[in-house]
């Protein structure tokens, strides 16, 4: 593996592993579409390709980029669960959405240990890599089209959501100020303070959506976290799949999105971590240095990534771009490498 191959690599694990058209899929197509040594050298259905190590260093840089930026986050959630274990009751949002995560973990990690190699042997290869990259366009697009048939019947409770930020009393032992309620603080069409109150915003933003997650059923975010499976298929987005699917059981598309945030930052973690010793053995032997690099360029684009994407959906931004690119990019991937092979 060369450095430019792992530079080029690295950045886009980064960026695609968080946008919602598949980091596997690109992983695969790039590589077969620029030929040559790239197709050789970056094998993902390789049984025993050095490549496959390079990909655990990618993806633990990736979670920790993700853990990185939600530290505030998976303190709360963290601590959550910690007081949940401790009092044996699960009565606070934190304790409640925690433990959804942990439950909706579960089924993607018990099919990624029985099918991961499977399909990776199988179906890492380009023409079906093609495919279900176009399928996944057809998945976001799908459920964009579903939300707004929908968004009528939510319109009421938009509206209520959407009323002006209001400050309320915060009692304190040394002062009478107020801070604004984080409950109005959920809409980014709500007047804020100032541009430098923008991540405070974001932040209220995310407690207040962790509070709407958080009503959930448990079995409701079981079903949302077991479509996870679905993108060990390379071409379907991990974070495409879980946002439709969120969608389609009724949560706004900002807060699926989150969902999906917070549920592949332990899924990527764990799969990094638990092929660490391909990237210790014989596999990773020579390409130290080029994990080092990749790595650094997949945490600052993952890092980039997420900032870009929370910020682009808390505006009410639609899926469609990214479902036209994934459709566009499959077909006419399967198109090139058909006919240039």
């Amino acid at each position: 593996m060369t450095y430019p191959e792992a530079m080029v690599v690295g950045l886009i694990q980064g960026v695609t592993e968080l946008f919602p058209v598949s980091s596997l899929g690109h992983n695969v197509l790039i590589p077969a579409l620029i030929g040559g040594s790239w197709a050789q050298d970056l094998s993902v259905s390789a049984p025993e390709s050095p490549y496959l190590a390079f990909i655990v260093g990618l993806h633990v840089a990736t979670a920790a980029a993700m853990i990185l930026y939600f530290w505030r986050d998976w303190l709360r959630l963290v601590s959550g669960f910690v007081s949940s274990l401790r009092e044996r009751r699960i009565a606070t949002p934190d304790q409640r959405l925690a433990w959804m995560i942990i439950l909706a973990t579960i089924p993607v990690g018990i099919a990624g240990l029985a099918l991961e190699h499977a399909f990776r042997v199988f179906f890492s290869k380009p023409v079906p890599t093609a495919l279900f990259l176009a399928l996944n366009g057809l998945i976001l697009l799908g459920g964009e089209r579903v939300r707004r048939r929908a968004r009528p019947a939510a319109a009421a409770a938009q509206t209520l959501a959407a009323q002006p930020v209001v400050a309320v009393a915060t009692p304190g032992p040394s002062s009478g100020a107020t801070t604004p309620d984080p409950r109005r603080l959920d809409r980014p069409d709500q007047p804020q303070a100032a541009a430098g109150s923008e991540r405070e915003a974001e932040i209220a933003r995310a407690v207040a959506a962790d509070g709407r997650l958080s009503a959930m059923t448990y079995r409701g975010a079981v079903l949302i976290g077991s479509a996870q499976i679905f993108a060990l298929l390379p071409g379907i987005s991990r974070d495409g799949i879980v946002t439709v699917t969120g969608m389609l059981r009724g949560v706004s598309r900002e807060d699926a999105v989150r969902f999906s945030f917070l549920l592949s930052a332990p899924v990527i973690l764990a799969a990094g971590v638990l092929k660490i010793p391909d990237l210790t053995g014989p596999l990773g032997a020579g390409i130290g240095g080029q994990v080092l690099v990749g790595s650094l360029l997949s945490f600052v684009g993952a890092y980039l990534s997420v900032r870009f994407l929370t910020r682009y959906f808390a505006r009410d931004r639609s899926l469609a771009p990214f479902g036209i690119y994934c459709l566009l990019a499959g077909l006419g991937s399967l198109v090139f490498y058909l006919v240039a092979r």
